[in-house]
């Protein structure tokens, strides 16, 4: 197992003998590394936290330890980390909380840049891309393959929807965004249209793709109230399980959805 001598692994950590572990590397109780993943130096990771195989961590992050919610009074909490995820310098990740089911959960195949900061109960989906210093509250939700820009920070409970794009510099986002949309940067967060591009690139059809376009634009440039847009979705735009999770996604946004 290549552990650096100057790493300080603690006696009921358990780390893969195909795992690396650099240079000044500390790992309390109940960290688990699994295969062929990587810490290269000057990680600090508290237990319990799971780390799945084939990630790759950069020096100086702090992962796995307590929230910074001040109800939190040390309990049993855990961080869960899938694989082959990249996470570069000083990121942050805390563990999760009573009040918001005890898990921040990570997937697979993500890309989290420098600085960012993924709170308590968080959960992130697979194929997310996290710009520079990007921060997310607590109990946030990210979906699989969204995008968020650096410098960009997301209000605790909110949700980015699948295959979503937040531009860079977006300030507070304190609602929803929609699964498939492009949003705007600025201090006014809007949403600009479909993520057309990153449908294709997913392997979506073209005739979805055009539902989804269409219902996006009555939704937030319709001039039309949420319920009036869904009405106008249903008679006239022709569905596909894209647009249906579209409209599932509004129906479950308890704080409302960026327009």
């Amino acid at each position: 197992m290549p552990i650096h001598p100057t790493a300080i692994i603690d006696a009921a950590a358990e780390v893969d003998p195909t795992a690396t572990v650099g240079p000044y590397c500390i790992l309390g109780p109940e960290v688990h590394i699994g295969a062929r993943t990587e810490l290269k130096a000057n990680l600090y990771i508290e237990g319990p936290t799971w780390i799945g195989e084939d990630n790759l961590f950069y020096p100086y992050s702090s992962i796995g330890v307590a929230s910074q919610d001040k109800k939190y009074a040390g309990e049993y909490a855990e961080t869960r980390i899938g694989n082959k995820n990249t996470i570069r310098e000083f990121v942050t990740i805390n563990r999760g909380t009573k009040g918001g089911g005890a898990l921040t959960k990570i997937g697979d195949d993500n890309w989290i840049m420098a600085y960012v900061h993924i709170a308590h109960d968080a959960v992130i989906g697979n194929h997310c891309i996290l710009g520079n210093s990007v921060t997310f509250a607590g109990h946030v939700t990210i979906e699989d393959y969204a995008n968020v820009g650096a410098f960009s920070g997301l209000h605790q409970f909110c949700r980015i929807g699948r295959n979503a794009i937040v531009g860079g510099y977006s300030g507070a986002i304190t609602q929803d965004v929609l699964p498939y949309s492009m949003t705007v940067a600025g201090r006014d967060v809007k949403t600009f249209g479909a993520n057309r591009i990153g449908m294709e690139r997913r392997g979506i059809s073209n005739e979805a793709i055009e539902s989804l376009q269409t219902a996006l634009r009555l939704l937030t440039r319709g001039k039309l109230n949420t319920s009036q847009a869904i009405a106008k979705i249903r008679e006239e735009v022709p569905g596909c399980p894209e647009l249906e999770e579209l409209l599932e996604f509004i129906r479950t946004a308890e704080r409302g959805f960026v327009k």
